[in-house]
């Protein structure tokens, strides 16, 4: 009698199909979790993602190198004369004339105002890897006295701007922002 009555009442096979499917739906999520949260990234990856950066020892001409993301990045407390060299210089003269500033919109112009830190015009904060082919320029050289990259000839100004060379752009300049007067948290 039983089977005539589960044929009579379909509300009931379909509940219990209905019940089956999510269950079995829960389970696959709970097996599935483990594979999927092993795919975030482990604490010490989460660590480089940003730095904060003591600045208070960074005397005025000096440029210092830190770690960020295992990329160098060069952080330089300007002189008046090489901020006013870096203003300078006209936009026409510029080879790549975007700012490259993760801190401003992508179609930012390439003025010393969008490569150096607002309202802080001595701190310029660039990714220190050539945007030719990865290189590590060296500070305060070439013919624009601010990097110059040995391996391909590649030379930027006291802004970061590639001026010569087989370089396509302008150094980068990550995401930063100053935590007071003496720290910068790059990231």
């Amino acid at each position: 009698m039983a089977a005539t009555h589960d044929a009579q009442d379909p509300n009931r096979r379909d509940f219990l199909f209905l019940a089956t499917g999510a269950a079995a739906a829960i389970g696959g999520g709970f097996l599935a979790w483990p594979f999927v949260a092993q795919m975030n990234p482990d604490a010490s990856a989460l660590a480089l993602a940003t730095s904060e950066v003591d600045i208070s020892q960074i005397a005025e001409g000096q440029v210092v190198t830190v770690k960020w993301r295992g990329k160098p990045v060069f952080i330089w407390n300007r002189t008046k004369q090489q901020i006013d060299d870096a203003k300078a210089v006209e936009l026409s003269q510029l080879p790549d004339r975007l700012a490259r500033n993760q801190n401003l919109p992508d179609d930012s112009p390439a003025t010393d105002e969008n490569r150096a830190a607002k309202d802080k015009e001595n701190w310029l904060v660039v990714v220190g890897v050539c945007t030719h082919l990865g290189c590590v320029p060296i500070s305060q050289q070439g013919n624009f006295g601010g990097w110059f990259c040995p391996c391909h000839g590649s030379h930027y100004d006291g802004a970061g701007r590639i001026r010569q060379g087989p370089a396509p752009e302008n150094l980068h300049v990550p995401p930063f922002a100053f935590m007071g007067d003496t720290k910068i948290t790059i990231g």
